[in-house]
């Protein structure tokens, strides 16, 4: 054999590594995505929960503000 040629078996060895790391690397990014996206399901779901808080916070404070004028106008 020139020393110049690989050998196939070698190459194919290494090409096989190659692609069980790609599988591996591949598992775990879609593992990663999945957890990603529930926690941003999570996410969005408490940001409409602490958005409807501040809408219903705004609400009180507006209708105090307004008794406290209503009471001042009638004083």
């Amino acid at each position: 054999m020139i020393p110049t040629e690989k050998d196939p078996s070698t190459e194919l060895e290494a090409l096989e590594a190659k692609l069980d790391l790609l599988i591996a690397q591949y598992s775990q990014i879609q593992n990663e995505n999945k957890s990603l996206k529930v926690k941003q399901d999570a996410l969005v779901k408490e940001k409409a929960k602490l958005l409807e808080k501040t809408t219903l916070a705004k609400a009180r404070v507006e209708a105090m503000i307004a008794r406290l004028k209503a009471m001042e106008h009638d004083s």
